[in-house]
């Protein structure tokens, strides 16, 4: 009997040792969750550059579109770099950014070497996100138009900012899994030619809730696609100032950049 007292009073011992080597509940737990977050926090931002060169139409609600993908970077991790200026349009320039944002571009913005730049730029893994005019731009480069997914062909005149629906066609993606089935909106909207027919279309505009539309049933007004080595995505919205307010255009523009980017 005293053998067996003995050895139970060292199990006991041995038990409650153990018990005291043991974290208390939650602080092992929390010392390790900031252990994994710790490099997600110490990451550098992706760096984005947003173009707003033009030569044609200028587009008063530039400046707004800035400010925006500006405080959408400060709130989700990414830095905006403003620029009108081609000249950063080279190799070494552009391998700087993790992706090339056109903001209602307009017009022959890029010469020669400029676009062999940003071809080769695409070609390596580059991302493009078009906003708006970005499709009005760069008539003469039949890359680019593939790249962007359409060409701009026109809108309708007196008003040309209109409410008219666009039907969702894919919820899965980050620009458009915030959304219902069908959204209304005012914006200005494009009637599109040279349509890429590689285009995963996310939004297509409904020609019957407005005047103006020349597309027919199939109007996509904002897509995505991967293209060449890279990723484009593309929306029409953004030619009001106003819509750069509303809380649903801006988590739009933030699922495509989180898409260009690869994080969704």
């Amino acid at each position: 009997m005293k053998q067996i007292h003995w050895k139970f009073t060292l199990l006991l011992l041995l038990s409650l040792m153990m018990l005291q080597c043991q974290p208390q509940s939650g602080e092992g737990e929390g010392e390790a969750e900031e252990k994994e977050e710790m490099p997600v926090q110490n990451q550098e931002p992706a760096s984005i550059l947003v173009f707003t060169k033009t030569a044609g139409f200028r587009h008063q609600s530039i400046e707004k579109g800035v400010a925006t993908l500006r405080n959408l970077g400060t709130e989700n991790g990414f830095e905006i770099i403003h620029t009108e200026e081609a000249s950063v349009f080279t190799s070494d320039g552009l391998q700087e950014f993790d992706l090339v944002i056109f903001l209602s571009t307009t017009r022959n913005i890029l010469d020669p070497e400029q676009e062999s730049a940003f071809m080769a730029y695409i070609n390596q893994g580059g991302s493009f996100m078009g906003i708006h005019a970005a499709s009005d731009t760069e008539y003469g480069w039949p890359w680019y138009g593939r790249l962007v997914g359409a060409y701009f062909n026109g809108h309708p005149s007196s008003p040309n900012v209109r409410e008219a629906a666009l039907d969702v066609e894919d919820k899965s993606h980050p620009a458009t899994a915030h959304l219902e089935d069908r959204w209304l909106r005012e914006d200005e909207w494009y009637n599109f030619k040279d349509i890429n027919p590689d285009i995963q279309v996310l939004l297509n505009l409904d020609e019957t809730s407005y005047e103006g539309g020349t597309n027919g049933s199939f109007h996509p007004i904002a897509w995505y696609h991967e293209f060449e080595g890279g990723r484009s995505f593309y929306t029409g919205g953004g030619h009001t100032e106003a819509s750069f307010d509303e809380e649903d255009f801006q988590k739009h523009l933030l699922g495509g950049i989180e898409y260009c980017l690869g994080r969704k």
